[in-house]
């Protein structure tokens, strides 16, 4: 009995671990829809793209770890600026159902101009972290610097948000489209910086999981679905519901994985994310206004 409450524990802090970094990709991806109110059906597809700049800054080209996760970061961000000028700017005024296949477009076409470029191996950094040892507990670093990297990174948009005087007009912008260019307002550049910001936290998400799993072009198929649920589950827009949402479904992936297979807690996420959609539709925080 002893041993079942170890290994409880320990599935359950690495729950609260996974938890961290999914939060920091839904708060990017929350972030774009709660302003500019497009989702980015691709947003996993743009982490891939730093992963792959990690990868070849560091493994390939021998560059100093913080320098190559730096430049992924700086290069995701800038695709997220991108990729608003060249798409998302000419169908702002589309039905939703236009937006989602046109980001649907840009994920198949990103992953299978990665297929084509690099092919379908699996890489990775050739690096091994040692786990911290708690008694009978093992709880990897990578997994530990990746969460107390997410929460520091969500605290510091918070505060960006919060304090700043582009983080208020960005989130004045976001309550009221309308009313926002007659107070002098931007929108076009208060949407450009919003997708550049997304897009960096799309990289920096890449930088953390780039240390834990392997890249090659479909990686997105493993993160892209849960985030976008993990949004929907929230409330799309609601960075509070998101970040909840995000430790919600770590723990029923990381407990389900321990009681019966990790491939069943994917499962039961799931089937929650359904029930959840039958009892509350808008998600549990209502998107705020």
């Amino acid at each position: 009995m002893e041993i079942f409450d170890v290994f409880l524990l320990e599935a359950f802090l690495n729950g609260l671990l996974f938890g961290g970094v999914l939060a920091l990709l839904a708060l990017g991806l929350n972030l774009v829809f709660g302003v500019i109110d497009v989702v980015w059906i691709c947003y996993a597809e743009l982490v891939m793209i730093g992963m792959y700049a990690v990868y070849f800054a560091y493994a390939v080209h021998g560059l100093p770890l913080p320098l190559a996760f730096l430049l992924g970061i700086l290069l995701v961000a800038a695709a997220g600026a991108l990729m608003h000028h060249l798409v998302i700017r000419p169908i702002l005024a589309s039905e939703p159902i236009n937006q989602l296949l046109v980001t649907g477009g840009v994920l198949f076409f990103l992953q299978a101009l990665a297929t084509l470029l690099f092919g379908v191996d699996f890489r990775n950094l050739g690096l091994s972290l040692p786990s911290l040892v708690v008694g009978e507990i093992f709880l990897p670093w990578s997994r530990i610097l990746a969460a107390a990297t997410a929460l520091v990174a969500m605290l510091g948009v918070w505060l960006f948000l919060k304090y700043t005087f582009l983080g208020t007009a960005i989130r004045a912008i976001s309550q009221d489209r309308e009313i926002m260019p007659l107070m002098g307002a931007a929108p076009d550049r208060l949407y450009l910086l919003t997708s550049a910001i997304g897009g960096g936290l799309a990289g920096l998400g890449a930088c953390l999981l780039v240390l834990q799993y392997d890249v090659h072009p479909a990686i997105g198929l493993s993160f892209g679905p849960i985030t976008f649920m993990i949004c929907v589950m929230g409330g799309l827009g609601n960075l509070l519901g998101g970040f909840v949402a995000a430790f919600v479904f770590a723990q029923f992936i990381s407990l389900g994985g321990y009681f019966l297979q990790v491939e069943w807690g994917y499962v039961l996420a799931f089937l929650f994310f359904i029930a959840m959609m039958f009892l509350r539709p808008q998600g549990l925080f209502a998107r705020r206004s």
